[in-house]
């Protein structure tokens, strides 16, 4: 895919992915329905500090996803060239990729993989990287098959027991 609305393009019937702000409504929704999970299969919500602003262009990007017009997943990429992977500090972090429960089983999460990915790409990243745990086996399992490697921790949860950091080239 060469552009950006390439890769939004709409992969099942009446799915499209949008860039909003992190403050849009349907955007704090969901983010709120991960943080839910999380209290769910951790005990409490992720406490990572994000602001809006780390997701807004050149430097990042958030994204809704909508099957027939209704919000059902997130993705958001975020610049880390203080992440450096072999030797590559022009990174992006993966946040919030969500599906909601009741749209989970269709394939979503693939293509917002793919579309956080290119769209990092496009602003000069050459490796995406992110933080996900032991709960969320599902996730893990996208991750590795989509490319991912497991890498020394980082960030927030870096030293946490059940966190798992990977990195996957770009390009």
């Amino acid at each position: 895919m060469d552009t950006a609305a390439e890769a939004a393009a709409p992969l099942l019937d009446g799915w499209r992915v949008v860039p909003l702000p992190m403050t849009h409504p349907d955007a704090e929704m969901l983010v709120e329905q991960v943080q839910q999970e999380y209290v769910v299969r951790y005990g409490g919500r992720d406490e990572t500090p994000l602001q809006p602003d780390y997701f807004a262009p050149p430097v990042g990007a958030f994204f809704v996803g909508y099957l027939d017009g209704v919000p059902v997943a997130t993705g958001a990429w975020r610049r880390r060239a203080d992440v450096v992977v072999d030797g590559q500090d022009r990174t992006a972090e993966v946040k919030r990729m969500y599906v909601t429960p009741g749209a989970r089983g269709r394939g979503l999460a693939r293509p917002m993989l793919a579309h956080l990915e290119h769209t990092a790409r496009e602003a000069g990243a050459e490796v995406m990287v992110l933080e996900t745990g032991l709960a969320q086996p599902e996730a893990i399992a996208l991750y590795e098959s989509s490319g991912y490697a497991p890498i020394p921790g980082f960030g927030f949860y870096k030293d946490a027991a059940l966190a798992r950091c990977f990195a996957r080239r770009l390009g």
